[in-house]
């Protein structure tokens, strides 16, 4: 365990806002918001505008954003030796936060995201469950197996526009592909972060892809499934006969060339931690892209 220093109240605030990812919460607020604006659409009450102080996505939001914080948490409080060695500086529970606090924190977050779902819908309040036990399994158990713990993370990472579909039932086609394209490039960036962490997790005894199958063939993986999501969004695109829809992701083929490019000529940890910068990059453009779409 990290030895917990006494820090400045400021120092404690940017710690725990670092543990909760909080600029990881900002963008899954925007992107629910730019999928009620642009996606869902005003419907019958009124211009766009007046979407962004409807109630209703004001509490979807929190509650998402409840539920993903807490499972920060208790993902870096079962991952505390590992993130010793795969990112040192990163460690904050037991360094600036005590673990049975975290674990308390984690608690309440969970609590406050499912009551917020229960008051919303039964089938809000179902997803969310669903997302907390998944959570505490990942990081329990299945972010140290190959491939269904990247498999969960972007599972859950579609959920946040799932639920909208779910609520809202209004463009739903449009939420749906979205939904996949949160869930490809999520897939894709999970497994990239599994070969830069690989010194620590293979110390632990993880059994992530590239420690069962090594870089190459990891790399190969990733070159199907990139393959595969591409061939998908267009699919589902020409089926929506959505022309613009079809245009942003003709456009998107640019960077994700450009990820695949250099994904075969990385090699090194720097070389992972760019390409996974660069995925976060590209699910920001495919927020961003919501406003045409």
């Amino acid at each position: 365990m990290v030895a917990r220093q006494s820090v400045p109240f400021s120092a404690f605030t940017f710690g725990f806002l670092r543990l909760i990812r909080v600029q990881n919460l900002l963008i899954v607020v925007l992107t629910q918001f730019m999928a009620r604006v642009f996606l869902v659409g005003p419907g019958e009450e009124g211009g766009r505008a007046q979407l962004i102080t409807d109630p209703t996505i004001w509490l979807l939001s929190i509650s998402t954003a409840c539920i993903a914080a807490a499972g920060y948490i208790i993902n870096d409080y079962f991952d505390v030796k590992i993130d010793l060695v795969n990112k040192p500086k990163r460690v904050v529970i037991g360094r600036y936060l005590k673990r049975r606090v975290a674990m308390g924190v984690h608690q309440i977050l969970n609590i406050v995201g499912c009551l917020i779902g229960l008051y919303l819908s039964k089938w809000i309040f179902l997803v969310d469950v669903i997302s907390v036990s998944l959570l505490w399994f990942y990081s329990a158990q299945f972010k140290r197996q190959p491939l269904i713990g990247n498999l969960i993370v972007s599972l859950l990472t579609a959920f946040s526009l799932i639920t909208l579909a779910i609520y809202y039932r209004h463009n739903v086609g449009m939420l749906l592909i979205y939904a996949l394209f949160s869930f490809g490039i999520t897939l894709i960036r999970e497994i990239i972060k599994d070969m830069q962490d690989i010194r620590g997790d293979a110390r632990f005894g993880c059994r992530t892809l590239p420690i069962v199958w090594g870089l190459r063939r990891t790399k190969y993986l990733l070159y199907v499934l990139i393959g595969a999501f591409l061939i998908s969004i267009f699919l589902i695109a020409s089926a929506l006969h959505n022309v613009r829809l079809n245009f942003i992701f003709l456009l998107l083929l640019l960077p994700l060339a450009w990820l695949t490019y250099q994904l075969v000529l990385a090699d090194t940890r720097r070389d992972f931690g760019y390409l996974s910068s660069l995925c976060k990059l590209i699910m920001l453009l495919g927020v961003v892209s919501m406003i045409w779409a």
